[in-house]
């Protein structure tokens, strides 16, 4: 079905995939595939859209295999971009060009429908709750290398294995085969076979014959396309079912198609959207097949992961009355390479739309959301842990639907706008934007919280919000940062911001926040500008909120529609008349040392400029009474050089520990206490042996 959209641009990118290892056919060894991929921007109002499609013509295979390609594929996308329609008429002989824009239009629509321009369907393979059993695939090879690989095939746990024939001595094969079905019967295992054409006319019966002993499900395509009197006398006369593949290639009109169905009359035709003209194009093929009561199943024809996620998307809708037919669609792992915003896993002989990690993230954003729906007036929510245990407090759901509220209104978020979370669920500041977007009527989008938020997506959403190392780690990453610029609305928290972070988000075109808030507080209730023409240094308050001094220079907070209580916080502030503040340190970071006070986080701010990740903590000295101590990731820089340089005499470290991993919380906030009780052991095992840098550097300057 066509579709007219708005108006968009389309950009068409060259792309090599190299194989991981040579995949042999009968036709010989692909070691690299080309391919293209058409990508279309547009945006619905101020919102951004965007589609993806591959067009991959398969080497010595596809009819379009041509010298002329390019400059087709050109003309097609510049008559989709002037009529928002497919020039079907221009591309019947062009069957991977078709399946590229029909592929490419889906995702422009399931972006402006979803956000989400990968879910072209929505099914449960798609919403990562289902999947799809594919059968193993054991390329060619010598024999001991396809007996290895068939062995890996059933230790994953595959149930129907699929073995290319024809490129190896024919009784080496059948022995292949004959290992199988000694430790394997039919009920607990299916073998298909595909001999890509290799068999002569004069032999194949015989070799049929021959191969029927081992009880196969099928034989694909054993002698060349074209000879459609042979192929259709070997499928009435087979002792075991025959499934039509490269034989469809280039039948291109109903009628030619209805021709050699009725002509060869297979018991099963194998459907490859790239090589048959698109989901149209295999659509036809499984209404003319059905009519005439023959099988069929989908494989993939060595697309990247966009294409084979959208024939995997496609095979969920077209075969969800037959859940258990193995499709061949476990080609994604062949690449050394592959398209990284698309996420397909395959588990023993089942197929997922995402890893495991994300389909449990995916369940607990579920839950949550099942939750807040519920009756119930109250929600369990998980701190930190930033300066000690996490512990677990009881909030109200009419406050939290305040400060969601407050948020919307500050940074003017409307309906139908996307909202990526990408932080843990079980923590306050991922169930906010869970409730923003479910007040604000947004469109949800999910990433498996780690250090790069932004690796799935290839539009950016209008309201991000992350942790200042998934900032700064988007924002030192090729691809992830033009999204991070292109983001309209980003909050940052969590975590102090540096001064390398803050001079990274200058170049953002949208608006980027440093919040101020903690679990009690329901998540922020001040904001300040991070870039545009006037960065602030001071945090706004939100409406509503008032913040105040207590006796000790701790700021107190009351913000009576989502935190009841007054609320006196262990973070030394100074304050403006206007109540605009900002955040000096904590309270309980403070280390005195040899008669001085130092605040780590101003320290740490000093130190920003340092080649590696680093904590600042403190060990008990019988001399200083607590040492300032560097906890730091493993590098060769002179960091006690570096830090004499950058610090005054007095505010040097005295210890340098290198840790192959840092202190820090789920939400990514410093570990406060977990790094200092990890620089009391390391102190003290220094103590009893000294290491080098220790000794150099505990000296000091006084």
């Amino acid at each position: 079905m066509e579709r007219l959209i708005s108006h968009f641009q389309i950009n068409i990118r060259p792309e090599t995939l190299r194989f991981k290892q040579p995949a042999g056919t009968s036709r010989g060894i692909y070691r690299e595939r080309k391919l293209w991929y058409v990508e279309l921007r547009g945006n619905d109002g101020n919102r951004p859209l965007c589609g993806i499609g591959e067009c991959a013509p398969l080497m010595q295979l596809s009819c379009d295999d041509m010298s002329r390609y390019d400059d087709v594929l050109k003309k097609a996308c510049e008559a989709l971009t002037a009529t928002g329609e497919i020039p079907r008429q221009m591309l019947t002989n062009f069957p991977s060009i078709l399946m590229g824009l029909e592929t490419a239009l889906l995702s422009y629509e399931a972006c402006k429908a979803t956000g989400d321009p990968f879910r072209l369907f929505d099914t449960p393979f798609s919403r990562g709750e289902d999947s799809l059993v594919i059968n193993g695939l054991v390329w060619m090879g010598n024999f001991k290398e396809m007996l290895q690989r068939m062995e890996e095939k059933l230790a994953a746990g595959f149930r129907c294995v699929k073995l290319k024939i024809g490129a190896i001595d024919f009784e080496q094969e059948l022995d292949l085969l004959r290992k199988l079905r000694q430790n394997h019967s039919n009920r607990h295992l299916e073998i298909r076979v595909d001999a890509n054409g290799a068999f002569a006319v004069r032999e194949a019966m015989e070799r049929l014959q021959r191969l029927a002993e081992f009880d196969l499900h099928s034989i694909e395509q054993p002698i060349r396309q074209g000879q459609w009197e042979s192929m259709a006398e070997l499928c009435r006369t087979s002792p075991i079912p025959i499934a039509l593949d490269e034989e469809l290639i280039g039948v291109n009109t109903t009628q030619e198609r209805v021709d050699l169905l009725d002509t060869i009359r297979p018991q099963y035709i194998i459907l490859k959207p790239t090589l048959h003209g698109g989901f149209s194009g295999a659509d036809e093929w499984i209404s003319l097949a059905e009519e005439r009561r023959i099988g069929h199943w989908a494989t993939s024809a060595l697309e990247s992961n966009v294409g084979l996620n959208a024939i995997a998307q496609w095979c969920s809708r077209r075969y969800a009355s037959l859940p258990s037919l193995p499709q061949g669609l476990g080609t994604g792992q062949l690449f050394e390479t592959n398209h990284r915003s698309v996420s397909l896993h395959p588990e023993g002989d089942c197929l997922w739309a995402g890893d495991r990690e994300r389909r449990d993230f995916e369940g607990k954003v579920k839950a949550f959301i099942s939750d807040w729906h519920s009756e119930a007036s109250t929600m369990k929510v998980k701190t930190s842990g930033s300066t000690g245990t996490p512990k677990t407090i009881v909030v109200e759901k009419k406050n939290m639907a305040a400060g969601a509220e407050k948020t919307l209104k500050y940074l003017r978020l409307k309906e139908g706008d996307t909202a990526l979370l990408c932080l843990p669920i079980d923590y306050i500041a991922g169930k906010m934007m869970v409730v923003r977007a479910l007040l604000g009527k947004l469109r949800l989008l999910l990433a498996t919280p780690d250090t790069h938020p932004l690796r799935g997506l290839i539009c950016p959403p209008m309201f991000l919000a992350v942790t200042p190392m998934q900032a700064l780690v988007s924002l030192r990453t090729d691809g992830e940062r033009e999204l991070f610029h292109a983001t309209p609305r980003i909050i940052i928290g969590g975590g102090s911001v540096s001064r390398e972070l803050i001079e990274a988000v200058g170049a953002c075109r949208g608006e980027v926040y440093s919040t101020y808030g903690m679990t009690e507080t329901l998540s922020h209730i001040a904001l300040r500008r991070l870039n545009g023409a006037s960065p602030e240094e001071y945090y706004t308050p939100l409406t509503g909120v008032r913040v105040a001094l207590d006796s000790n220079g701790c700021l107190t907070v009351e913000a009576p529609d989502v935190c009841p209580k007054r609320l006196v916080t262990n973070d030394l502030a100074e304050l403006l008349p206007d109540g605009r503040f900002r955040i000096l340190g904590r309270k309980d970071n403070v280390i005195c040392s040899g008669g001085l006070k130092f605040q780590v986080e101003e320290l740490e701010a000093k130190l920003s400029s340092l080649p590696c990740r680093f904590l600042l903590t403190a060990v008990p000295d019988t001399v200083l009474g607590d040492a300032l101590t560097m906890l730091h990731e493993p590098t060769a820089a002179d960091l006690p050089s570096i830090c004499r340089s950058l610090l005054g005499r007095y505010e040097v470290p005295r210890k340098y520990f290198s840790v192959d991993r840092l202190p820090f919380t789920e939400t990514g906030k410093p570990a406060r206490l977990q790094a200092r009780q990890l620089a009391m052991r390391l102190a003290e095992m220094d103590h009893e042996q000294p290491n080098e840098m220790s000794k150099d550097t505990t000296a000091g300057d006084l």
